[in-house]
């Protein structure tokens, strides 16, 4: 079995989160929230994009970005940015890998890419455009993984049959 990590550092618009857990909870990845938040986990918007989807995830909390590097020393971390020089999808992988997102206006923190520069990647995009939302970057990076494990743990039946004759 394997087990994906979804890092949310800061994380300011409730929606993106709250689809975000729901990804998580489709695709049994754990959710990771790292404070300050730019809501509530009790926000009525969080919850409406989260559906009912919330008693199906496993999710941490810290009090600091500080926090959640001292608690996952030695793990394979991977850092979304646009500064990134590797494409995601030309990473390998390993079990209980960490992806970790930045803020939705800021990203993660200069000094956190410069420190961990050979772990930054970056999905690819046109130039002049400043970034994809960060709920479409979490399903992205978190799906590439999950091809990567063939799926491992993921239901591959419920697809819609029809007889050819």
């Amino acid at each position: 079995m394997h087990t994906l990590n979804i890092v949310l550092v800061e994380p300011q618009i409730p929606q993106n989160t709250g689809n975000i857990a729901r990804t998580c909870a489709c695709t049994g990845a754990r959710l990771h929230l790292v404070q300050p938040m730019g809501f509530t986990v009790t926000d009525a918007k969080l919850k409406r994009a989260g559906l009912d989807y919330w008693n199906k995830l496993d999710i941490t909390y810290y009090d600091s970005l500080q926090e959640f590097l001292q608690r996952t020393t030695g793990e394979a971390l991977y850092f979304f940015t646009t500064k990134g020089q590797r494409r995601y999808s030309d990473i390998t992988y390993p079990n209980n890998a960490y992806l970790v997102f930045g803020r939705e206006d800021k990203g993660l923190p200069e000094p956190l890419l410069a420190q961990h520069y050979a772990n930054c990647v970056r999905l690819p995009m046109r130039g002049q455009l400043r970034s994809l939302n960060l709920s479409n970057t979490v399903a992205v990076g978190a799906y590439e993984v999950l091809r990567q494990w063939n799926f491992d743990d993921l239901a591959t039946s419920g697809a819609l049959h029809h007889s050819v004759k």
